[in-house]
């Protein structure tokens, strides 16, 4: 039967296959067949990483090693399990307690097949273990979080609190020792201070000898232990942007509901009671122009009333007694209104009349109206017993929704747009088209707004002519303006109350508007609340999911006028009629209010004398399941007599009229105009239209339409669209062959059916898109049928195949193309999405029982079509028409009886899948383009026909290649070559398509990797992967299709049995025949063999054909990792977090928790070990925490660059042009996210991979790659360093990550790579809750630009939280670079080449301990470092001995830890590390010395170096050295105790440094001192000169940082001296005496202090040439920055010629240019500013708080143009701080201090400004600016005073102090502050004082007037000073008070004529300045100079006598005769000269 099928296919199916055979041809001719080819590549053929191999024959290769033959933990990694897939038959939820299905059963094949659609069960198809794999359980931050709760916490010394030590601080200030005489301490008392300290827990086995083999493995077990298993789970998650394998589960199907508000309505009271009044209510869109919602009929009657009404409605239903209703709203507008409406019993009289009562009468005045009212309600009861059928218009009232939204105030506004409601899980982001509002309308939100009880007041009755809609849009438009037409017209009061709130999420006791109990509804007794059908007021696309099968009459008017006779009072009424006699009325209109629940008729109100009425009735009808021809509504038309008169009947029909319901199989809907016959209607008129002319019979106005009616169907049923009704028709006349058919004008028969079908199916795109996306299931199903089921004509197939895909296509593009919003990332539409999920299945109509594969998944029987579920679902709804398939083979069905049968047992062979592919293959253009556009839609349906096929059939158990046949299986290898072939091409074009085309293809293999032939679906990758290939060599962009490829693989990769495709227990040997041996067999799980492991290691051909997706991910990344490749950010990070995102779900994954099968999954990610050291130069460098630094840069680019990473220089180029030729390309670089996570992984793998096969790889490593490794774990080191808690508090790690992004999408934009537009788009879409037509661009709070907002600031217990999970990442991180450095250790014990392997695991291991490293960590380190030193002593103690000193460091930087485990491990370390050294040599002078400084520099430079924690251990090292039995009687416990000791003795003074941590001067003179205490050590004087250097560079002294430099070079020189006399280099500290005097104590190392030969004295790195010669570069740079430009020379004058006789002319160049530069500045300097070298102040300490400094004077250096308040604050500020508010008092003058009269318990300071004081002999040195700044060593203060005590007086009592101090050594110097040790103090008597000011006040003069360029400003100024009249102890003054008289003592006459001279020179300098500022002046000035000169001519007139008076005694002894009135000559007597010749001697 397989054979006939397979050659008649051609010829049955009438296609012309020639398309698909060639197609299929072209494949196997370019790809090989698709059945995998038998012959292995051998491994000698080198296949490169850019082209796939041929992977391995993966089913031959399951079956030859079938999981039994593996033990244990490892069978499930063999194959998939049996249960992978499962059919899952999932209930439907029904809303309602009854069924939604019609009360008689119904042959129509509409109903059948809507009922068939809405009642089956869901039937799922899932894979059970999919929940593993990421596509639907992704890695995001909530999940990583979940995990790491119950983390331990990890001790960190960092985060440990410093413990107080305040009291022990208080207790050591009072005590400190005066600071420079004191020698270091007492031995005594260090040791009595040691001894009584405690040491810390000893470790056990430290003391034992043990076998180094012992040690590793004990060292092994133990870090082993309590280890955390999953890695990843520490780091990060992986980025959610870049998951693009994530797919949802699409939503269930459900009915659409917008937001719903409920409205009850409480109470109606009028003024008066009279009659029963009705209401209504219902929604309008005055934009729209339209009714939103049906009626809702309520009835506020009080009973008295209601019983007026009882004989007309004898049983009341509880349905209709509902006072409150839930509307739906949609489209949510501030157009709604809600519209009530109130009718009231007819009777005489029109409207107006009627309503007067209640206008003009209040119940209140009873006794003036009493009467009237009594008369009214008789008349009302009377009419009510009448006319109580019939109803009349009343009044009606509207309320503005948007009122009620905004006046009550919104809950929160913003809340459906705030972080909470938007950030949602990835798949809630998707938005409904519907919920796409205009911003207008976001206000409008019903769902979250307060509830309001509302009291309308104001009803406006009805106007008999206005009663249509069009009227009511007009009045509700107007109701919005201020000046409503309505508010001038007289109301009808009333209060009718009524509360509208948001509806509550699932209401009790609620009606759906069938009337069936929504769920839930705990008592049917109870009231109910009526759900109100809402017509939206814009289309909503959503599939119909129940039966609803309404229909809605409006009559809208009548037109009687031509009318003679009483035709006035106009009621219609309204019948459904099943036939024609009268008794045919079906009950299935809607009761309203207070009535049955359904009745047989409806009146329209009726208006009073109107013979053409306007209505506004609204019918609702249920519409039978069973429609017929006969089905009508029937119309008449009645004359209402409201007076009773005798012989006049109530109602007289005066007219009928009618619609035919069914025609040509649809339902009449819409808008009709019908004539009105005026007799009874003749037979059989109801098939006809009233349009038809009967003859015979009489029609109102000559049959014109005078009747106007509108019929409107709500169904689920009735498609109402002509297209889809008619192709309906169509499939249901075949299927039930109901031949001939009457289609409109055409008559369907056999011969035509097929062609019209066919035309029908071509028509569906000409449907209403609403309409088909409401009857999509069903439209879906049917074509589906039309494919699977080819319907039979008169005997022959009729193939619709082709048709039906075309049409399906067509459907699913436009529903795509128009619903853009409703759209999940991939693009898939979700109700196409769900429509496969849930409602797909094959047809059948068949119990299949499950296949017997063990333990049976299914939960449920498998059923389809027969409910068997005990409801009142109709069993026969079994879909008759389905043929069965055979269980065992679907081309055999039962023996065929007939022809006819035969033809349909044939048909069961055409299954769904396998058509899809052959039509997709053959398929062209348009519709070709329709299903690339969608080929997720048709792959997954394909696939899950596959599966149910798979299931029906039974075929589960089948070997997979026997599942599907050839030609299927050549369709789909067709299909995808086709579909690559597209991808590669059109990558560039249609960019958003061709992204979609890829994922979709990805999933599709996903997908068919667990239903066919895994080897078949790798090579359609393969086949694939050559498309994309034979594309890249000639791409533009290659970037994008690289990125293609990487978002393909990773959907591929991201398969659950992903692990179990790779083969992970495979052996990498290739096999020797096609068919195993069986030994070979038993050797595929044992251990590798040797060869194989290097090809384990790289991605050979063997290792990409067995691991095969593997093979491919890692070769994908070693490709965009290349250095030389296009460095585009953001593949990197795709390629980076794909593989980050694989390793992360295997660490998640439960199935993997086994040790064993972690390793074997490791080793599918070995080559990524290698890959990792390739990128090292490419890698992010963490050691440097400048930002964005490349490791290693430096060889690729230049230095000077300060930040070259900031963007790429392929982008850079492409800013500015375009881009460069490949040639010259910079290496690409990986950012810090990327670097890490890449890191990240690289450990992971480490971690999990098999110990034994890591260590043979090591072993085979060369020396550069190991040591490349080493580099890579030093890399991993700084990587992953814990940051410590506060900095988590500060840094925001998210800015970081965000940043990196926003850089990768920068350079995809720029460069112009895929995606990056439809990227954004995508990403707004996907984030936006507008939908997608906003422009979502400036939305800053929507998109992701709101980097900061998203991590708003976190909690505490986050914070805390984060710190642990960073710890525990460091800490195993950590423990993963330890693990391998013990694996590279073991390893290299064989080779011979281990010292410099050695050297850098000792190296990474010393970098590990100087990060900060959890205290869990420390103890393995340490462990690890002490074998290490016991295995290889020599490394240390004979090689280099940086490493030793680094090592000493290390451990003693731990000996002071805060953590008491690692004290004891460090003390441990360090005391083994003593006794080795001592073992090698019998003295251990070089630990010594190394530990000695290493505590030196330690102590100088460490912040939080704590003392007492060093103390105890050392005390533990002691208690070693004692307990350690085997060298007690050597001479080393007394070594050990002295170096303790003196480290003791050095923890001592550092203790006081600590104290002063805080006052820098204090500081350096502690570091200063104890530098002296080491003048014999010179290795730790260097130290200590060097962390004083460091100090002062930090505090910005450069100066003083420069001369610590020169101190330490003269030391060095002295060294260096010593060793070797040599005529280049300096003679020691003499050299040095021209760059500072001060050098010269260096001197001290003498030859019989220290001989150099000594070992481990003098070993620094310093000691040397090239160390002095760096000491003083690093001088020459401290000067420079001092600005000190003049010692540079000196400096370089020792430098030269060293350079010289090195012929270093490179050096030398250097030099003369800096010093080039250096004298240029000099010279020419840029700035005044720039050369301010200092201000000193003199600061006296009183008191014996300051302990040390008690009655100490010094003198500070402080920055330039420091002023004395400065100073003055903030040593005041701090020594308050240090003492305490009261203690502190500032003395404020310059006077002596007399220390009896200052309070002992206080701490007094003085604080004077002091000037550099030169002699004058000194003056003629220093000439310039720097030279009065350097090198000073006196200093000058002045102290103004009178004999009294008072500090100024009158002039003649003016005293003055000049103070001199000198200083012990020159400024600048190697602190800041310096001792005064001398003190001359001279006195000034008044005169002299005047003397003083005289010259000081002429010289200013004289600068003013020869200033250039002149200043006529400060000129005018310094003259007014002396010219004024006004000025105060001016010069007139002074020579007033000294010089109007000769002093009566002699001693004074030299001052008095010395104060002549002055005022004679000041008067010549004012002429002088006069003259000047004369020619300076401008016109505007001229009247100032003249008052100016006339002050002066007033000053010399007044001055003339007292200058000429001379003192006769002076002139005595002069040898020339002269008169005493001759003046000198001015010539002689310039200020110079006078003050040379006139200068009292002292």
């Amino acid at each position: 039967m397989a054979t006939l099928t397979s050659e008649r296919r051609p010829f049955v199916h009438k296609i012309n296959r020639t398309v698909a055979s060639e197609v299929r041809k072209q494949v196997s001719r370019d790809y090989g067949s698709p059945q995998l080819s038998k012959k292995r590549a051998g491994a000698h053929q080198l296949v490169p990483l850019t082209e796939v191999v041929e992977p391995v024959d993966y089913e031959e290769y399951v079956s030859s090693h079938p999981p039994g033959a593996e033990p244990g933990p490892l069978r499930h990694l063999l194959e998939f399990p049996t249960d992978d897939l499962e059919l899952v038959l999932q209930e439907r939820e029904c809303a309602t307690i009854e069924l939604a299905v019609p009360e008689e059963d119904s042959p129509d094949p509409r109903v059948r097949d809507a009922l068939g659609v809405y009642t089956d069960d869901w039937l799922i198809i899932q894979r059970k273990y999919q929940r593993y794999s990421t596509t639907q359980t992704p890695h995001n931050s909530e999940r990583q979080r979940e995990k790491q709760k119950g983390l331990v916490k990890q001790t960190f010394e960092l985060d440990e609190a410093p413990i107080d030590r305040q009291d022990e601080q208080d207790d050591t200030k009072r005590h400190s020792g005066s600071l420079d005489d004191t020698p270091r301490g007492s031995w005594a008392s260090s040791i009595f201070d040691l001894k009584n300290s405690t040491p810390d827990p000893l470790q056990p086995s430290v003391l034992e000898r043990t076998a180094a083999e012992d040690m590793d493995r004990r060292n092994t077990e133990s870090r082993l232990q309590g280890r955390h298993t999953d890695l990843l789970g520490l780091y990060t998650a992986p980025d959610e942007d870049e998951a693009v394998e994530r797919c949802s589960i699409p939503e269930v199907p459900k009915e659409h509901t917008g937001q719903r508000i409920m409205v009850k309505c409480l109470s109606l009271k009028f003024e008066i009671e009279i009659e029963p009044i009705f209401g209504s209510l219902a929604l309008y869109d005055v934009k729209e122009k339209k009714k939103i919602s049906e009626d809702f009929h309520f009835d506020l009657n009080s009973d008295q009333m209601k019983s007026l009404l009882r004989p007309h409605n004898p049983h009341v239903a509880i349905s209709t007694l509902a006072r409150s209703a839930i509307f739906s709203i949609t489209y949510p507008s501030p157009d709604i209104f809600l519209v009530i409406k109130l009718e009231k019993i007819l009777q005489q009289g029109d409207i107006g009349e009627c309503c007067e009562p209640y206008m003009v009468m209040k119940e209140s005045d009873s006794t003036k109206h009493k009467e009237k009212l009594d008369k009214l309600r008789a008349q009302a009861e009377q009419m009510c017993t009448r006319l109580g059928r019939f109803r009349m218009p009343f009044a009606w009232t509207a309320i503005h929704l948007l009122n009620i939204v905004s006046s009550v105030g919104g809950l929160e506004h913003s809340d459906s747009d705030s972080d909470t409601e938007r950030k949602g899980t990835w798949n809630e982001r998707k938005k409904k088209g519907f919920e796409r509002m205009s911003v207008g309308e976001d206000m409008c939100n019903f769902t979250n707004f307060r509830p309001a009880t509302l009291t309308v007041t104001n009803f406006f009755k009805q106007e008999g002519e206005r009663l249509s809609d069009e009227d009511l849009f007009k009045y509700l438009a107007d109701m919005r303006r201020p000046s409503s037409v309505l508010r001038r017209l007289r109301p009808v009061t009333a209060q009718l109350k009524i509360d509208i709130s948001p509806a509550p999420e699932a209401p009790h006791y609620c009606l759906s508007p069938e009337l069936r109990h929504v769920k839930p509804y705990p008592d049917p007794r109870v009231r109910p609340t009526k759900e109100v059908l809402e017509f939206p007021a814009r289309y909503v696309y959503t599939p119909n999911t129940t039966y609803r099968n309404l229909l809605y009459i409006y009559p809208q008017t009548v037109n009687f006028s031509s009318r003679q006779g009483s035709v006035r009072n106009i009621a219609v009424k309204v019948q459904f009629m099943a036939g024609e006699d009268p008794s045919q009325a079906m009950p299935v209109i809607f009761g309203k209010s207070s009535c049955a629940e359904f009745c047989k008729e409806a009146y329209t109100p009726v208006i009073y004398h109107n013979k053409s009425p306007e209505f506004y009735e609204e019918v609702k009808m249920k519409i039978p399941a069973n429609l017929t021809d006969n089905h009508h509504l029937l119309f008449t038309i009645y004359h209402i007599s409201c007076q009773p008169k005798q012989n006049t009947p109530l109602e007289t029909p005066v007219g009928y009229t009618w619609i035919p319901l069914m025609q040509h199989g649809r339902l009449r809907t819409g808008s009709f105009s019908l004539p009105v016959l005026v007799e009874k209607p003749p037979p059989s008129y109801s098939v006809l239209t009233p349009d038809v002319q009967l003859p015979g019979m009489k029609w109102v106005d000559n049959h014109k339409g005078v009747f106007n009616v509108e019929v409107k169907a709500a169904s689920s049923v009735h498609t109402q669209d002509p297209h889809l009704d008619r192709f309906f028709t169509l499939a249901y006349v075949l299927e039930e062959y109901s031949f001939p058919f009457r289609l409109k004008d055409v008559v369907i028969t056999e011969a035509n059916v097929e062609a019209e079908l066919k035309a029908s199916m071509s028509a569906l795109k000409g449907a209403l898109l609403d309409t088909c996306v409401r009857f999509l299931h069903q439209l879906m199903s049917k074509l589906i049928l039309l494919i699977v089921r080819p319907p039979v004509i008169a005997g022959q197939i009729v193939n619709l195949g082709r048709a039906a895909f075309e049409a399906m296509a067509l459907l699913v593009n436009q529903i795509h193309k128009n619903l853009e919003g409703n759209q999940d990332h991939h693009g898939r539409n979700n109700l196409l999405a769900s429509f496969i999920h849930y409602c797909f299945h094959l047809p059948t109509t068949e119990l299949v029982p499950p296949p017997n594969v063990g333990a049976a998944p299914y939960e449920l029987p498998i059923h389809y079509a027969t409910l068997s579920r005990a409801t009142a679902r109709p069993s026969s709804l079994v879909l008759a028409r389905s043929k069965s398939i055979s269980n065992s083979n679907p081309d055999l069905a039962s023996t065929p009886a007939t022809p006819d049968e035969e033809v349909q047992s044939i048909l069961g062979s055409k299954l769904l899948h396998e058509e899809l592919a052959l039509q997709w293959v053959v398929s062209t253009s348009t519709v070709r383009e329709a299903s690339l556009q969608q080929a997720w839609f048709f792959f997954q349906l394909m696939v899950k026909s596959m599966a149910h096929h798979l299931f029906l059939s039974s075929r589960l158990d089948m070997p997979r290649r026997q599942r599907f046949p050839d030609r299927f299986v050549d369709d789909i290898a067709a299909l995808v070559c086709a579909i690559s072939v597209d991808i590669a091409s059109r990558y560039h074009k249609d960019v958003e398509l061709v992204e979609r085309l890829n994922s979709s293809l990805a999933f599709f293999f996903n997908d068919l990797l667990s239903l066919m032939d895994r080897g078949f679906v790798f090579n359609l990758i393969r086949s694939y992967y050559k498309q994309i290939n034979n594309k890249l060599h000639t791409a533009q962009n290659p970037s994008s299709l690289t990125a293609l490829r990487m978002d393909f693989i990773r959907i591929v990769c991201s398969h659950e049995h992903y692990i179990t495709l790779n083969l992970p227990c495979a052996t990498l040997s290739p096999p020797a025949s096609p068919s195993p041996s069986t030994n070979s067999q038993s050797s595929a799980f044992s251990h590798v063999l040797d060869q194989g492991v290097v090809s384990m290691f790289e991605l050979s051909v063997l290792f990409r054909q067995q691991h095969f997706l593997s093979g491919l991910l890692l070769s994908e990344l070693s490709l965009i990792l290349e250095p030389d490749r296009e460095g585009v950010f953001f593949l990197h990070k795709k390629a980076i977090s794909a593989l980050h995102s694989l390793l992360c779900s295997h660490d998640a994954d439960p199935r993997y928790t086994d040790h064993q099968v972690r390793s074997h999954i490791a080793q599918l990610y070995l080559p990524l070990i290698p890959i990792v050291m390739e990128t090292l130069p490419q890698l992010h460098d963490f050691t440097d925490m400048s930002p964005q630094r490349v490791r290693h840069a430096s060889a690729l680019i230049d230095d000077n660059d300060p930040d070259n990473s900031s963007i790429s220089q392929s982008v850079a180029m492409a800013i500015a042009f375009t881009l460069p030729p490949v040639a010259g390309r910079q290496c690409s670089s990986l950012s810090a996210e990327c670097s890490r996570t890449l890191l990240v992984c690289f450990l992971w793998v480490w971690k999990n991979a098999d110990v034994g096969l890591l260590e043979r790889w090591v072993s085979d490593l060369s020396v550069p790659q190991i040591n490349r490794l080493l580099d890579l774990l030093h890399l991993c080191l700084s990587c992953f360093e814990y940051k410590g808690k506060k900095t988590q508090e500060r840094i925001n790690s998210f800015t970081l990550k965000k940043s990196q992004d926003m850089k990768a999408r920068l350079e995809e934009a720029i460069l112009g790579t895929f995606g990056a537009r439809q990227e954004m788009v995508r990403r707004c879409r996907e984030r936006s809750p507008y939908g997608c037509q906003e422009n979502v661009r400036w939305r800053k709070n929507v998109t992701h630009w709101r980097q900061n907002a998203d991590r708003v600031d976190k909690t505490k217990a986050e914070v805390e939280q984060e710190s642990v999970v960073d710890g525990n990442l460091a800490t195993e991180a950590a423990l993963i670079v330890l693990d391998t450095l013990e694996i590279i250790v073991k390893t290299v014990l064989m080779s011979e080449l281990k010292e410099s392997v050695l050297v850098g695991v000792l190296r990474v291991l010393l970098h590990s301990m100087a990060g900060n490293q959890s205290a869990l960590f420390l103890q393995h380190c340490f462990s690890t470092q002490r074998a290490l030193v016991y295995k290889f002593p020599e490394m240390l103690f004979e090689e280099d001995t940086e490493l030793c000193a680094d090592l000493c460091l290390r451990l003693l930087r731990h000996c002071s830890s805060s953590v008491s485990s690692v004290r004891s491990h460090a003390s441990a370390s360090l005391y083994l590390l003593m006794r080795q050294n001592f073992e090698i040599g019998n003295n251990f002078a070089r630990v010594k010395m190394q530990v000695t400084m290493s505590l030196s520099s330690l102590v100088g430079t460490s912040q939080t170096f704590n003392e007492e924690h060093l103390r105890r251990s050392l005390k533990t090292i002691l208690t070693y050295a004692k307990d350690d039995l085997e060298l007690r009687d050597s001479p080393f416990p007394e070594q050990v105790q002295d170096l303790v000791f003196n480290l003791h003795m050095i923890l001592t003074d550092t203790v006081k440094m600590k104290e002063h941590q805080q006052d820098p001067e204090m500081l350096l003179d502690l570091m200063y001192r104890i530098a002296k205490g080491y003048q014999n050590s010179p290795d730790l004087r260097l130290t200590w000169l060097q962390n004083m250097a460091g100090k002062h560079s930090e505090r910005g002294n450069h100066a003083e940082a420069a001369h610590c430099l020169v101190h330490s070079a003269a030391l060095v020189a002295e060294y260096l001296n010593m060793l070797e006399d040599c005529i280049y280099l300096p003679i020691g500290c003499v050299s040095f005496q021209s760059i500072s005097s001060n050098v010269l104590e260096e001197s001290a190392v003498s030859d019989d202090i220290l001989s150099p030969e000594e070992e481990g004295i003098c070993s620094g790195k310093y000691f040397s040439e090239s160390g002095l010669v760096g000491l003083l570069e690093q001088a020459a740079a401290s000067f420079n920055m001092a600005a000190m430009y003049e010692a540079i020379n000196e400096v370089y004058k020792i430098l030269c010629p060293i350079h010289e006789a090195n012929r270093d002319f490179k050096k030398l160049a250097s030099v003369h240019g800096k010093l080039h530069d250096a004298f240029n500045k000099v010279y020419n300097p840029s700035s005044g500013w720039e050369r301010m070298f200092g201000t000193y102040f003199r600061v006296g300490f009183y008191g014996c708080c300051f302990g040390d400094l008690d009655e100490q004077e010094f003198v500070y250096k402080e920055p330039s143009i420091t002023k004395l308040a400065e100073i003055s604050y903030r040593l005041e500020e701090f020594y308050t701080e240090r003492f305490s508010d009261d203690v502190v008092t500032i003395i404020k003058d310059s006077n002596p201090v007399d220390k009896n009269k200052l309070d002992p318990n206080k701490a007094y300071l003085q604080i004077t400004y002091v000037e550099p004081f030169f002699d004058t002999y000194e003056l003629k040195e220093r000439i310039t600016y720097f030279d009065k700044n350097y090198n000073l060593r006196t200093f000058m203060y002045c102290t103004p005073f009178t004999l009294d005590g008072r500090a100024h007086g009158d002039l003649h009592e003016q005293y003055k102090r000049k103070t001199i101090l000198t200083t012990s050594h020159a400024f600048p110097y190697i602190k800041t502050r310096i001792n005064v040790i001398h003190k001359e103090e001279i006195m000034l008597m008044p005169m002299e004082v005047a003397i003083e000011d005289m010259q000081k006040k002429t010289q200013e003069l004289a600068f003013a007037t020869h200033q250039d360029p002149a200043d006529p400003k400060m000129l005018q100024m310094v003259l007014q000073g002396c010219v004024g009249t006004t000025v105060n102890q001016g010069p007139l003054e002074v020579a007033q008070v000294f010089l109007s008289e000769i002093p009566d003592d002699p001693k004074l006459f030299r001052h008095h004529n010395k104060l002549r001279l002055c005022f004679k020179d000041l008067t010549k300098r004012c002429e002088d300045a006069l003259r000047k500022n004369k020619s300076l002046i401008g016109p505007d000035q001229k009247e100032y100079h003249r008052e100016l000169e006339r002050n002066y001519t007033k000053l010399r007139e007044a001055l003339c006598p007292l200058i000429n008076r001379k003192i006769p005694q002076l002139y005595r002894p002069l040898p020339l005769p002269t008169t005493p009135t001759q003046s000198v000559p001015s010539s002689l007597t310039s200020p110079q000269s006078l003050l040379l010749k006139n200068t009292p001697t002292p």
